[in-house]
C-alpha cells in the first residue's frame, strides 16, 4: 500500500452487517479509518465506523460515489455492483478482493465452470435458463437446483425429488447439481496477499439447521483422518492459486460417503464457518483477511484449543424488537464467549449472534456448546 497506517488509510467497506461489523472490531487495532456503505439505516455497523452511508449496494453511482475517495475497498457481501467497482480499479481505488472474482463468485453457474476448467472435484452439474429446461436435464432425480444469482444463507435452493415438483421450481437461470450423499459438510478458509503467500485454517466440521438451511453448529480442529484434511487443504490452497485472489476464501466442501471431497461453492470474504477463529485460533479470520489485503505478512493460523461455534438464530414464531434469554447464564461458564451483532429487529432464524465455546476436552466443548443452544434463546 502507498498509505500507511497510523490513521491514515481509508478503507471502505460495501455491506454493514455482522462481518463488517467484526472486521472493524479488528481494524481499530490498525488505526484504520473505516467507512461503511449498507441500505439498512440500522445495520450492525452504523455505530462503529467512521463514516456510515445508507445506500444501495447494487446502484453504479451509489457505490462509485462512495468508494472514488478512499484508498481501498472490501466486502463483506458478494451482492455488490461489479461495474462500479471495475471503474474505480481502473482510477487506481485498490479492490480486493478483486472486481473479476467478485463478479466469478455472484454467479454459482460461472463458479462451476471454474470448478470444471480448474479441475477442481465438484457434484456434476447443468446450465439452465429457465424451469422448462428441467424436464430434459440430464441430472437424474432427485437433484438441487440452485439460483445462479442472488442465493445466500440457504435461499436460492431447492431440493427436486420428482417430475410433479417441476412445477414449484425456479423460473430463473439456474444450475442443476446432482444431490451428493455426504457424510459431512466441512469448510478450509484460505487467505492469500498480494505477495502471493497463501495460508490456510484448520478444517472445521459443520452441521446444518435442517429448517433454515445455515450452519448451526461447527467444532475446530477436526477429527477427520489426516488425508482427508491434507487434501481440503491442499484444494483451498489451489482455488486461491487459480483466482490470484487478495483476501479471504471460504472454500464449502462435501465429504461423500465414499471419502470424496467436493468443492460446494465459494465466499471471497470473512465467513460463518470462521467466527470461531477470534477465541480459537492464534490469528482469527478478520484480522488474517486485514493482513491480506493490506499485504502484510500472513498470520499464523493454529488452533489454540477446541473450539465450537454455534450460530445465535432468531426463535421460530417470534418477530420484533429482540430479546435475548440466557444471556447471564451462559456468561457464568467458562470458555464461553458471546458475540451479538448489534441487531435491532429479530425473525425467525435471523442470525443475530454467535457463541463459541472452547475447552481443552473436545468433549465437553461440544457438551457445553449443546446446553448454550438450549439456554441462549432470541425473541421478541
Amino acid at each position: 500500500m502507498a498509505k500507511d497506517f497510523y490513521g491514515e488509510l481509508q478503507l471502505g467497506i460495501l455491506g454493514g452487517g455482522q462481518l463488517g461489523r467484526m472486521l472493524i472490531q479488528e481494524a481499530i487495532n490498525y488505526n484504520v479509518n473505516v467507512h461503511i456503505l449498507d441500505p439498512d439505516k440500522n445495520a450492525p455497523c452504523r455505530k462503529l465506523c467512521n463514516r456510515f452511508e445508507c445506500g444501495s449496494l447494487s446502484d453504479f453511482e451509489t457505490v462509485y460515489n462512495f468508494g472514488k475517495d478512499l484508498d481501498m475497498i472490501t466486502i463483506e457481501i458478494e451482492k455488490v455492483n461489479v461495474d462500479a467497482l471495475e471503474k474505480l480499479e481502473d482510477e487506481g481505488v485498490v479492490v480486493y478482493p478483486q472486481s473479476r472474482i467478485i463478479r466469478l463468485i455472484q454467479d454459482k453457474g460461472m463458479q462451476k465452470q471454474f470448478f470444471k476448467q480448474n479441475d477442481i472435484p465438484t457434484a456434476a452439474f447443468q446450465l439452465i435458463s429457465n424451469k422448462e429446461n428441467l424436464y430434459e436435464t440430464a441430472i437424474p432425480l432427485p437433484y438441487m437446483q440452485k439460483l445462479r444469482k442472488d442465493g445466500y444463507d440457504g435461499k436460492g435452493v431447492k431440493k427436486i425429488n420428482s417430475t410433479a415438483e417441476i412445477e414449484q421450481a425456479f423460473e430463473e437461470p439456474s444450475l442443476v447439481e446432482e444431490l451428493v450423499d455426504f457424510e459431512k459438510e466441512i469448510a478450509v478458509i484460505v487467505a492469500r496477499n498480494d505477495k502471493g503467500d497463501v495460508s490456510t485454517f484448520p478444517l472445521v466440521e459443520m452441521e446444518f439447521n435442517p429448517d433454515a438451511n445455515l450452519v448451526e453448529f461447527l467444532i475446530s480442529p477436526s477429527t477427520l483422518p489426516f488425508e482427508i484434511q491434507t487434501q481440503a487443504d491442499e484444494i483451498a490452497k489451489k482455488i486461491a492459486e487459480d483466482l490470484q485472489i487478495v483476501g479471504l476464501l471460504a472454500v464449502e466442501m462435501f465429504l461423500t460417503k465414499e471419502g470424496e471431497i467436493l468443492v460446494n461453492e465459494l465466499a471471497p470474504r470473512p465467513h460463518n464457518s470462521g467466527h470461531h477463529t477470534i477465541e480459537g485460533n492464534m490469528t482469527s479470520q478478520f484480522a488474517q483477511h486485514l493482513r491480506a489485503i493490506f499485504n502484510l505478512p500472513l498470520g499464523a493460523t493454529t488452533a489454540r484449543t477446541n473450539a465450537v461455534m454455534i450460530n445465535l438464530l432468531g426463535e421460530p414464531r417470534y418477530e420484533g424488537l429482540a430479546k435475548y434469554e440466557g444471556v447471564e447464564d451462559v456468561l457464568a461458564v467458562e470458555g464461553v464467549f458471546v458475540h451479538l451483532y448489534g441487531k435491532k429487529y429479530t425473525k425467525p432464524f435471523r442470525k443475530m449472534g454467535h457463541v463459541c465455546i472452547i475447552n481443552d476436552d473436545r468433549e465437553l466443548a461440544i457438551k457445553n456448546a449443546r446446553w448454550v443452544q438450549e439456554t441462549l434463546k432470541v425473541k421478541a
